[in-house]
């Protein structure tokens, strides 16, 4: 039973960041923009979030801190793909590259030393329920939000006037701007709020998940998370589903390491990769399922009519 909760609690755990990252770039792609820096985001937000903690600012500030530095770094990404009309593949990498740059500038004098990691919350009564306690009601904050920001965004996509017109930008940016709407504008906040949510991903990262700096500490979880909408053709339950699946993939290696399994330890830590590689090769065998949910402006430019 130990090792049950343990894998289990872990697996929530890890796919938390895989959350924030994945359903704010379904909100991106919805609009019919492609952000390929995640992992850039959330190497700024991972960084300015442990910068402002040994700075000494509190917890919930840091965490603030760290979202609106993906934020920032999504803006420069709007600015370059949105509105100079720069190939957005490239835009993307490029917010890759620079993120991972940022943070290892800003990380050269945070030490080898840990900081207080978030702290889970404790609900009286039900987090000293046996068995069920530890399985629902000990994890921290973040954890929870992730799931109301699933719920959230769930419901703002499918039942929602401002949803709606965020899927018609996406599927034809034409027919919205002749109706009216300010395609460039609604593009922008999708890039931002994706960003902000990369941010809060990368700040899970380093003040909750790990709380001690490394360098690159995402490890390709950004890239994960760009594969998890595909994975989760663009559906925000199907995203959850596959950040736990990513996220018991990463648990599962760990605790193969722990248990001595003679496996080399450089296949089980791919376990988590090659879990990304053999799913999306699976999906994309179903062409029907992709062209059903795939926004048909994705990564394609827009510039209004004068």
């Amino acid at each position: 039973m130990d090792l049950f909760l343990a894998i289990f609690t872990g697996t929530i755990i890890a796919a938390t960041p895989l959350i924030f990252a994945a359903l704010g770039e379904l909100v991106v792609e919805k609009s019919g923009v492609l952000n390929l820096g995640i992992e850039g985001m959330m190497l700024m937000g991972a960084a300015f979030a442990f910068w402002a903690v040994i700075a000494g600012l509190p917890m919930p500030v840091a965490i603030v801190i760290g979202a609106l530095a993906g934020a920032a770094a999504s803006l420069l990404f709007g600015v370059l793909a949105l509105t100079f009309l720069t190939n957005q593949y490239a835009a993307g990498l490029a917010l890759a590259i620079f993120g991972s740059g940022v943070s290892a500038f800003l990380g050269r004098n945070f030490g080898s030393s840990p900081i207080d990691a978030l702290k889970p919350v404790h609900i009286p009564l039900l987090s000293d329920i046996p068995v069920l306690g530890p399985m629902l009601f000990r994890f921290d904050p973040l954890v929870y939000l992730a799931l109301v920001m699933f719920a959230v965004i769930s419901w703002f996509l499918y039942r929602t006037k401002g949803g709606l017109i965020l899927r018609t930008i996406g599927e034809s940016p034409e027919t919205a701007h002749a109706i009216g709407y300010p395609v460039i504008k609604i593009r922008y906040m999708a890039v931002l709020f994706g960003g902000l949510m990369a941010g809060l991903a990368g700040a899970y990262l380093s003040v909750a998940y790990t709380p001690l700096w490394v360098e690159n500490m995402t490890a390709g979880k950004g890239w994960i998370a760009l594969a998890l909408v595909v994975f989760a053709t663009w559906r925000p339950l199907r995203v959850l589903l596959g950040a736990w699946l990513f996220g018991g993939m990463t648990i599962l290696q760990l605790q193969g390491q722990a248990l001595g399994l003679a496996v080399p330890s450089e296949l089980l830590s791919a376990l988590p990769y090659l879990a990304t590689i053999v799913v999306l090769v699976i999906i994309s065998r179903n062409r029907q399922i992709l062209a059903l949910h795939f926004p048909a402006s994705l990564a394609k430019p827009f510039r209004p009519a004068s």
